[in-house]
């Protein structure tokens, strides 16, 4: 599981919204778009379930779990470069019979795949998306460093 710390800005009955600073490995992270820049600069604003009853103002651990990330990851890089070669190469072996151009053919074959590919995607994200598993969570509240006010 990875995890990052921030500081609770504002939250709801379900969600906290905690900020953090971007990482390296936000770039593969498929939670990311439950986060946003803040003034375009490293700070970010991730969007997480407050499974652990956080408030605002409070340092917080937040984690995502590693296999959906991978998965997600796999889905949106891997799938689409493979959907593009098994057309390519359906369409180099079907040109023959539908007397086409062999590169036309596999150009065509190539292309509508990854279409498909996208669209399977998007479809799939939207199911994904709704499962607790792909969001991350506010896994524990860390001690506080403030000193308590007079």
């Amino acid at each position: 599981m990875n995890t990052e710390e921030g500081v609770v800005i504002r939250t709801d009955a379900e969600n906290a919204w905690i900020k953090t600073v971007k990482t390296s490995a936000c770039k593969s992270c498929s939670s990311r778009g439950a986060c946003q820049t803040m003034g375009g600069g490293r700070e970010m604003e991730v969007e997480a379930m407050n499974t652990a009853d956080a408030q605002i103002g409070d340092r917080v651990v937040i984690g995502f779990e590693t296999g959906p990330l991978l998965k997600v990851s796999f889905l949106i890089y891997i799938f689409p470069i493979l959907a593009l070669l098994t057309g390519a190469v359906i369409g180099q072996k079907c040109a023959p019979y539908l007397s086409l151009d062999p590169s036309a053919s596999s150009m065509v074959f190539g292309f509508f795949l990854v279409f498909l590919s996208v669209l399977f995607i998007r479809r799939k994200g939207k199911q994904l998306a709704a499962e607790d598993r792909y969001h991350p969570k506010v896994i524990r509240i860390l001690p506080s460093d403030r000193l308590p006010t007079a």
